[in-house]
């Protein structure tokens, strides 16, 4: 792929209407083990611990961190601006609060289609993390370099208009690379060197000259059927407004679909759909005139809390 193709094609309509760009504010830390449920729990103790100056003294970590610490948990849609605009307080969301709560389904996030399904809100919209969305989405290299990550992040930038500077995309992109890439051995293990949780996906590797990076397509061994399939049918509540069926090819490569985020195969969807669809019929696969679509009968939404809510359950 060109530079020059990559601004043309990257323009703001492929991005989700409305949507905050945001680079950088991360404060070069990836989400590392326990931050979640930290920040989730400290404002269910108080909406407004993020704003004090005392913040990272109750969180326990230091200032730059307690930036990060809030910044992950807005976007992986864990906490939000709360309703009263003259408000100045957080709250934690719906999602949250089934996903982290004592009684949740992962309180303490020990099951990796926790982490399959973080990273699906992280990239949903609206995405606060607009290098990742752009990394799943937009960039199509199965292998890469990180310059080649750069480039084509910053002809994203240029294609919008946008005034980023090249060190915060930079940050971007190694924030983004350590989080999904399992670093090389380390001599000392400190929190420092820890892999990210993220890691633990393999969708992103490290080839031998450990210069070059590669996408993980294809089925995953440890994404869950019923976290794919919830994920269709929150794109399908997103995308097809309404309507009891999409397509697969829709699932598999439109803009912000389960497919690239997942960076899944049509045969991988289909078999975590038939799976859904042999457990409780909720779900169908379906062939019009060499059509295949997904087709369900309740509201998408619904239906993809139901089946996470059953997979949680067992």
């Amino acid at each position: 792929m060109n530079t020059s193709s990559a601004a043309v094609r990257l323009s703001a309509s492929t991005v989700d209407s409305g949507v905050r760009y945001a680079f950088a504010r991360h404060e070069t830390f990836h989400p590392r083990f326990g931050w979640l449920k930290k920040g989730f729990e400290a404002v269910v103790r108080d909406p407004e611990i993020f704003l004090r100056e005392d913040a990272h003294l109750q969180l326990g970590v230091g200032k730059n961190m307690a930036v990060a610490i809030r910044y992950w948990c807005s976007a992986f849609k864990l906490i939000s601006a709360a309703p009263d605009e003259k408000s100045r307080h957080q709250a934690t969301t719906e999602f949250a609060e089934r996903l982290l709560a004592e009684n949740g389904w992962d309180p303490y996030l020990e099951q990796t289609a926790s982490l399959w399904l973080l990273h699906w809100k992280l990239l949903k919209s609206p995405c606060l993390a607009t290098g990742w969305r752009f990394a799943f989405y937009e960039f199509r290299q199965a292998e890469f370099t990180t310059d080649d990550l750069m480039k084509e992040l910053a002809a994203y930038r240029d294609g919008l208009g946008i005034r980023v500077t090249d060190s915060s995309l930079q940050k971007d992109v190694s924030c983004l690379l350590r989080m999904y890439v399992e670093q090389a051995e380390r001599k000392q293990i400190t929190e420092e060197t820890l892999d990210c949780p993220f890691v633990e996906l393999g969708l992103i590797r490290a080839t031998t000259d450990a210069r070059h990076y590669h996408f993980q397509s294809g089925a995953k061994a440890n994404l869950p059927a019923a976290v794919i399939v919830a994920a269709a049918l929150e794109y399908a509540a997103a995308v097809a407004h309404g309507q009891r069926t999409i397509s697969l090819s829709s699932l598999s490569y439109g803009d912000g679909s389960p497919g690239l985020a997942f960076k899944l195969t049509e045969t991988a969807l289909c078999n975590a759909l038939e799976e859904i669809s042999r457990k409780g019929g909720s779900v169908n696969l379906t062939d019009a005139a060499g059509l295949v679509q997904m087709s369900f009968k309740d509201e998408p939404e619904k239906l993809a809390l139901k089946i996470l809510g059953q997979y949680y359950a067992r």
